[in-house]
């Protein structure tokens, strides 16, 4: 009885989006407002500018990721117009490049042959796209996925400092806000290991770290200069 197996690959796509926009989000929005609070401006105006963050944020996580995977998406798109094309003009010397690397992946020269030759003769765009070029149904670039999982993890990172920033006494908030984003980078890594498979240890202290020396420096600046940064 064949045993089942759990893979995590189909995830890369919309999982990568969401963990760079929510991480982004908890991070520019609390080191925002770190950084206003540290210049021992009002609540509102530590709010605002954290509102403001987080709109600008997500519109620009959505626009960046279409712009980047549709980037990625043409490549694609042109690689595998450009293998259509020479199936057609070239099929043979198309067949002895898939041999060869099948072949150059431990087959022995007849078995490569035969396996080349029915796939081939299945789908050969496919056995090309897949083995040749590294593109598959898993893998694809997905623009839009991408860019609504971006902007919707930014905005959900994003309120969580906010929240924290309207529900604690001014005078802390640059230590509340600074305390529990650290604590949501950590949730957050964790759960985003866990979800792609990965050492959950590992993600936390990566991630954390990362988070911390950017409050760091912003209400460093605040401190400094006493202005809202």
């Amino acid at each position: 009885m064949p045993h089942k197996e759990k893979h995590h690959t189909d995830r890369i796509g919309w999982l990568r989006a969401a963990v760079l926009g929510a991480n982004d989000g908890i991070v520019s929005t609390a080191s925002l407002v770190v950084g206003v609070a540290a210049a021992e401006t009002t609540r509102e105006n530590i709010l605002i500018a954290g509102v403001a963050g987080l709109v600008a944020g997500a519109m620009s996580m959505a626009a960046g990721e279409y712009v980047s995977v549709s980037s990625q998406s043409d490549t694609e798109n042109a690689d595998l117009d450009r293998e259509r094309e020479e199936l057609e003009t070239m099929p043979e010397a198309e067949l002895a490049e898939l041999k060869a690397i099948y072949v150059g992946r431990g087959l022995d020269n007849d078995l490569a042959h035969q396996v080349a030759v029915q796939l081939t003769a299945h789908d050969a765009l496919g056995a090309h796209a897949r083995d040749e070029l590294g593109i598959s149904e898993l893998t694809t670039a997905r623009p839009i996925q991408a860019a609504l999982a971006s902007a919707a993890s930014f905005a959900v990172g994003a309120a969580l400092p906010l929240s924290a920033t309207f529900l604690t006494p001014i005078k802390a908030i640059p230590w509340s806000v600074s305390i529990l984003s650290l604590l949501f980078l950590a949730i957050l890594g964790g759960v985003s290991a866990w979800a792609g498979g990965a050492a959950v240890s590992r993600a936390v202290v990566r991630v954390t770290f990362w988070g911390a020396i950017a409050m760091l420096a912003t209400a460093g600046i605040g401190y400094l200069f006493g202005v809202a940064v």
